[in-house]
């Protein structure tokens, strides 16, 4: 009695249906962007529209934030026009910056006082926070609006 077996692809094989490393490197930023950008979009819609730019300061004030009626639309701005920025891919590496400096913030001041677990945990915020400063080293890769930006 013989056996069959199925061939095994090698991982090479595998790899060149993808793409190149770099198109891949390209497709997980676009990727990453994208769904961390709407992430920031909702949560800037949310403090603005949801819960008003009034409501936001005074959550802000009773979580010990640090000048509520400066930091909320500050805040609710970043996120909104950060989130865009990422969806976008344009000023990738600033947005991603200043929305790294939102997250270290909102990790510090509000999260870490309950834990590393969710609900009220830094496990969110910290994801965010390493997700932002990845993307300030990486830049938004090939298939972003920066790449307008370029003149090469």
């Amino acid at each position: 009695m013989t056996t069959q077996t199925t061939p095994v692809r090698s991982v090479s094989t595998l790899r060149s249906r993808f793409g190149t490393d770099a198109q891949r490197l390209d497709l997980a930023l676009a990727l990453l962007r994208g769904v961390v950008g709407l992430v920031f979009l909702a949560h800037g819609l949310q403090k603005l529209l949801v819960f008003s730019v009034g409501g936001t300061a005074d959550a802000f004030a009773q979580m010990g934030v640090p000048l509520p009626p400066l930091t909320a639309p500050l805040v609710a701005f970043v996120e909104l026009i950060g989130g865009a920025a990422l969806i976008s891919g344009f000023l990738t590496r600033l947005f991603a910056g200043l929305l790294a400096v939102d997250m270290l913030g909102a990790t510090l001041l509000v999260h870490l006082k309950a834990g590393f677990f969710m609900p009220n945990g830094v496990e969110f915020t910290l994801t965010l926070l390493g997700v932002c400063l990845a993307l300030v080293l990486l830049g938004g890769g090939r298939y972003a609006g920066d790449v307008l930006l370029r003149r090469d």
